[in-house]
């Protein structure tokens, strides 16, 4: 099952603050739900490990993430895949682009595309669609807020 999530947050950073802090493995860990770990394995992959519950099932997914198309301090892609033994797979990749928005300021946009399989498949695309939503939203204002505090 796929689907794809778009949306914007506002960031009270400059955007070199913000560039940085995509790629910093700890501010990504605290702005991740359910993240338990979250390494970094060379300059442009990490192993996370994260727990999510969607629906009845909760999960703990162990996988890589990968940075590709990296064209600081404006755009990359990033991609990962999960899998969560019994309970199914994730895999699935954002396009995050910054724009300088005033001093000080910066926007984050971002399409993700997710595809996910096995027993969290079968709960339906609403439930799915609306908890990736949520955990998206979840992610981009915590690290705002994260980034913007800072």
């Amino acid at each position: 099952m796929a689907l794809v999530i778009e949306g914007e947050e506002k960031i009270a950073a400059p955007i070199e603050v913000v560039w940085k802090a995509l790629n910093d493995p700890n501010v990504l860990k605290e702005s991740i739900p359910g993240c338990e770990s979250l390494e970094m394995t060379s300059p442009t992959e990490m192993a996370a490990k994260v727990v999510l519950k969607i629906g009845p099932i909760k999960a703990t997914f162990s996988g890589e993430v990968t940075l590709k198309n990296l064209k600081p301090p404006h755009s990359y892609t990033i991609e990962g895949e999960g899998k969560g033994g019994i309970a199914g797979f994730a895999k699935g990749g954002a396009d995050v682009t910054l724009t300088e928005d005033g001093p000080g300021s910066t926007i984050l946009r971002y399409e993700a595309k997710a595809d996910v399989g096995g027993k969290i498949a079968q709960l339906g695309s609403r439930l799915i669609t609306s908890t990736s939503k949520k955990l998206a939203g979840q992610f981009f204002s915590t690290f705002g807020e994260k980034v913007g505090g800072a």
